[in-house]
């Protein structure tokens, strides 16, 4: 542990973020997309067209599991597939104009929530998560790369 930090507060902090990402999913996903699902439109969106592998990778998910989450979402007209056209054994993911239009309908509806809940906090509590702020990008950024690592 950080001299900052002993292992109870640690936790503490865990636990906050996994709560208030759990109750994020819950109170605007409305049952359209799972967790995971979420997360593999997201990164169609922002990086696609992409490789399926390179997906897995970002993901943390077994190609298996990838390929039948997208071939739900394919079904629903969210994603395609198509094939690679550097390397005809490799699969290309893509968002389709409804899966960008969901992925920007319930981006908004996260952020209202999280603006609205923000707004009920004092002044102060709502300043020092501003400042906290490049710190949890600081954290979350190291988790991935170590991530990222790890698979290589």
């Amino acid at each position: 542990m950080t001299s900052l930090f002993d292992d109870d507060e640690v936790s503490r902090l865990r636990v906050t973020l996994g709560r208030i990402s759990r109750q994020v999913d819950r109170q605007t996903s409305d049952g359209e997309l799972t967790k995971t699902q979420f997360s593999i439109l997201t990164t169609a969106v922002r990086r696609g067209p992409i490789r399926a592998s390179e997906m897995a990778e970002i993901e943390t998910v077994n190609p298996t599991m990838l390929s039948r989450a997208i071939g739900k979402m394919e079904g629903a007209g969210l994603l395609q597939r198509s094939e690679d056209p550097e390397d005809g054994r490799a699969v290309v993911v893509s968002a389709t104009s409804a899966g960008i239009a969901l992925h920007a309908e319930l981006s908004e509806k996260r952020t209202r929530l999280f603006a609205e809940y923000l707004t009920q906090l004092p002044e102060t509590k709502t300043q020092a998560l501003l400042d906290a702020l490049p710190a949890l990008e600081s954290l979350a950024d190291r988790m991935c790369q170590a991530g990222a690592m790890a698979r290589s």
